[in-house]
């Protein structure tokens, strides 16, 4: 696989880039990250090597991350060649409830000033950025698809929602005739496995492209990092936020360190970097169809591209599988072959699905990888 080898982003006609290159990294200001100059180099290489999906957010770095990008974008004119996704949520302003969250007065505020500073009529993808709680589904989906019709965005995607949620808001959509959201973006890695119980069924379901974000853990998987007693300890972005209070910061466990060392075997076998290997596994897992890529030097960049042009051996995939499997709990116990063999007999049955590979990348028309034997 390369970099130019594209695929449509779910059911939609939006052509994006096996690799996303994410530009939280881009901007100083949160005390980690690379500066103008090194930004600006990490998105021309992207963009030489054949990327064209960029993903932002208006609250990367304060909102810096968006302003490079749209001053990026325009020094070269490129906005017509770039799938650009910027994302909506997070509160602008804590003294005011309505400049956070994703009711149609927030998403109005935020959608502005995100075109403003990415210097741009409109989103190729527009994201959600996380579930707030409290706004009702059928006014966001009312809201995006509004925005959708006014030509301010061409497409709209979740990030960081339960799965009965999206699963809700593209029923409502189907059932009214409204714009349909066509991609999920979310958490993915050898040490976070948990949106294979609800969510990558749900996508393949629906149609659904899925983007995952934090592949490397956030450079727990790359082996930069070693124990310490309970904790551990390196030069990278883990080290420098451990006193944030973010829990998707803490990666630092028994059955993490357990999975890195699993990594750091399967690397050494087939010659390869730690975190070109956990890309790899990540890229080419069922209903993957862009896997996003965070770098603050240009050597990591250089590094992960190379990610997706080899296959890791079946052996090696299934030492690293078994070792990162989720938990075993309810009510998905049921759904496993156990309980299966009680509900079907000895007999091995499986949903119907489109004669295809299981680690092909391009998404099924329907689920029907769920294997009951």
């Amino acid at each position: 696989m390369r970099l130019n080898e594209y695929t449509t982003l779910g059911r939609s006609g939006l052509v994006v880039s096996p690799l996303c290159l994410g530009t939280m990294t881009f901007g100083t200001e949160w005390g980690w990250g690379a500066d103008e100059k090194i930004s600006r180099a990490l998105f021309d290489r992207y963009l030489e090597s054949g990327g064209n999906f960029i993903d932002t957010a208006d609250g990367y770095t304060g909102g810096k991350s968006e302003e490079m990008l749209g001053q990026f974008i325009a020094d070269g004119g490129l906005r017509d060649k770039i799938v650009l996704a910027t994302k909506f949520t997070f509160c602008a302003d804590p003294a005011n409830p309505n400049a956070g969250g994703n009711g149609r007065k927030n998403i109005h505020r935020a959608l502005e000033g995100s075109l403003r500073r990415l210097r741009t009529d409109y989103i190729d993808l527009y994201w959600l950025h996380a579930w707030d709680t409290v706004t009702p589904v059928k006014e966001v989906v009312a809201t995006l698809n509004d925005l959708v019709q006014q030509g301010k965005i061409r497409h709209y995607g979740f990030s960081d929602t339960p799965a009965w949620y999206l699963s809700r808001a593209y029923t409502l959509a189907e059932k009214e005739g409204k714009d349909r959201l066509i991609a999920l973006q979310l958490e993915y890695s050898l040490v976070e496995r948990n949106i294979e119980r609800e969510h990558i069924p749900a996508a393949q379901e629906l149609g659904l492209g899925v983007c995952p974000w934090s592949p490397l853990a956030g450079g727990f998987l790359s082996g930069k990092y070693k124990r310490e007693g309970d904790g551990g300890s390196g030069d990278g972005r883990l080290e420098k936020t451990k006193d944030s209070g973010n829990p998707a910061l803490k990666k630092f466990s028994e059955q993490n360190w357990n999975i890195l060392n699993a990594l750091l075997e399967v690397a050494k076998k087939i010659g390869r970097p730690p975190a070109q290997v956990a890309l790899n596994w990540v890229a080419t897992q069922p209903g993957i169809t862009s896997t996003i890529l965070g770098a603050s030097k240009l050597s990591q960049l250089e590094d992960n591209l190379r990610a997706i042009d080899f296959s890791i051996p079946a052996e090696l995939r299934d030492r690293l599988d078994q070792v990162s499997a989720p938990a075993s709990i309810h009510p998905y116990m049921f759904f496993e072959p156990f309980i299966q063999r009680m509900i079907h007999g000895n007999a091995p049955v499986s949903r119907w699905s489109p004669a295809r590979s299981s680690r092909e990348k391009a998404m099924p028309e329907s689920a029907g990888k769920e294997k009951v034997a």
